[in-house]
């Protein structure tokens, strides 16, 4: 009993701390730097907008060489931070940020119901994975009462209200950069702009999709509950 205790603490801690260091690198300091330091007082639009998404960019590197692979969501991330940086360097028209915006997540939501058909379905890599759900044990219990076949049901399921959170984000990311973004790209006021999207993304977009995803999940804890008799504590894993 006693490691139990002294691992949990250690346990939250670290994810606590990334957390917090992902805010920081990838939402605070781009903010600042594109809305505090792109006039020509300072760093200018261009140098700004270089540094500002360098540190999101360079944390996705970092990221990838710890983690050692490259997923679909995180090339996408990726992505985006490229294109966003092309929308500003070739002064395009700022449309194209709310275009995308809107395609990131809307790639995710296609990807993420195409995957069904494949042997690795994102539902698990959000949802069903070892990390939130004790995946041995469910899947022992399924094969005992043969509901492996109702359940590949529910996780179908599962994945197209998965899907509509990010459907959500597609829209409220247009929305946002559609009302935000109006200044020419390469201009001060363009990374005034963007520094603002970015701050505000997170509580208009991120909180709404959560709570789908939220649902996504209390909905796939419900029905494993029915479908193998295990209690809650013996699905979620701790």
């Amino acid at each position: 009993m006693s490691d139990d205790k002294t691992q949990t603490p250690e346990n939250k801690k670290p994810q606590t701390s990334h957390i917090f260091l992902e805010l920081i690198i990838c939402v605070i300091i781009p903010t600042v730097v594109l809305k505090y330091l792109s006039s020509d007082d300072y760093l200018g639009p261009v140098y700004a907008l270089i540094f500002g998404l360098s540190f999101p960019l360079l944390f996705g590197i970092q990221q990838f060489i710890k983690e050692k692979k490259f997923g679909f969501i995180p090339a996408l991330g990726f992505i985006s931070i490229l294109l966003t940086s092309g929308i500003g360097l070739l002064e395009l028209d700022p449309k194209y940020i709310a275009i995308k915006e809107m395609s990131i997540p809307l790639l995710i939501a296609i990807g993420t119901i195409v995957s069904l058909k494949t042997k690795y379905p994102l539902v698990k890599t959000f949802i069903y994975n070892d990390k939130i759900i004790q995946v041995e044990k469910v899947s022992q219990a399924l094969e005992e009462g043969q509901n492996q076949a109702a359940f590949e049901r529910v996780l179908q399921k599962a994945t197209y209200i998965l899907a509509s959170s990010f459907l959500l984000s597609a829209f409220l990311n247009y929305a946002l950069a559609k009302y935000i973004v109006k200044s020419p790209s390469g201009t001060a006021a363009f990374n005034d702009e963007l520094g603002t999207m970015n701050l505000l993304s997170y509580p208009v977009i991120t909180i709404p999709c959560v709570i789908v995803m939220v649902y996504a999940m209390m909905y796939l804890f419900k029905h494993i509950k029915r479908l193998t008799g295990l209690g809650f504590e013996d699905i979620i894993n701790q």
